[in-house]
């Protein structure tokens, strides 16, 4: 782990010493996410309701810039250059570096179908059987860790191959028994397990990012 990688996790437990227990998981979980994308590999997520909204703030913030500028590198934007021109020249300015992520709850028309079709419980295991490959990383994110559309998502990914991560709160519920590794949000009240989660994973995007890009 790189120095300021490091230091993102001092500054977040000096801000947060109420989550010092939480302190090895979440060292566990940004490991997680670094080996998936030094392997090549790439994160998928899913959840419901205000747990859904969080997949799609993650993947915001790991497919384009967070906490820093994440230029292209050189060889691609000369490439850029070379075969387009001024045109290439200023996509390759304007592009970022991205860390690929897929928030499987914004595929509204693929989960409406499925839910009609077939079992809706299944929808988001159908997804991981489609887009999971050895090396990805599931997310899950459930406040009760009982969803049982995020469970069944879990237990296919880890058949498949994929590592997998859950954000969950209370007890950690079935869930956290069906990951790699949990995060498990110190509190049994709804609203205050997304606030926790919400500092997590803007911990964990930011350590991500730090690894991947140098400015």
């Amino acid at each position: 782990m790189k120095d300021r990688t490091q230091e993102l996790f001092r500054r977040f437990f000096e801000e947060h010493p109420d989550l010092e227990p939480l302190r090895a998981a979440l060292l566990d979980a940004s490991g997680l996410i670094a080996e998936t994308y030094r392997r090549g590999g790439k994160l998928l997520i899913c959840g419901n309701g205000g747990s859904c909204a969080d997949g799609e703030h993650i993947v915001g913030e790991l497919m384009k810039g967070f906490m820093l500028r994440r230029p292209l590198p050189a060889g691609l934007r000369e490439r850029l250059s070379e075969r387009f021109g001024e045109e290439g020249e200023r996509i390759g300015r304007g592009l970022q570096g991205a860390l690929p992520a897929i928030s499987l709850g914004s595929q509204t028309s693929l989960l409406s179908a499925f839910a009609n079709d077939a079992d809706p419980q299944l929808a988001f295991a159908q997804q991981v059987l489609g887009y999971g490959r050895p090396g990805d990383l599931l997310l899950g994110i459930s406040t009760s860790g009982n969803s049982a559309n995020v469970c069944c998502a879990l237990m296919t990914a880890r058949v498949l191959g994929l590592a997998t991560l859950v954000l969950t709160g209370g007890g950690g519920g079935r869930a956290a028994a069906l990951a790699d590794c949990a995060l498990i949000a110190p509190d049994r009240r709804t609203f205050r397990i997304q606030e926790y989660h919400l500092a997590f994973y803007h911990l964990l995007c930011a350590a991500a990012e730090s690894e991947f890009f140098e400015e």
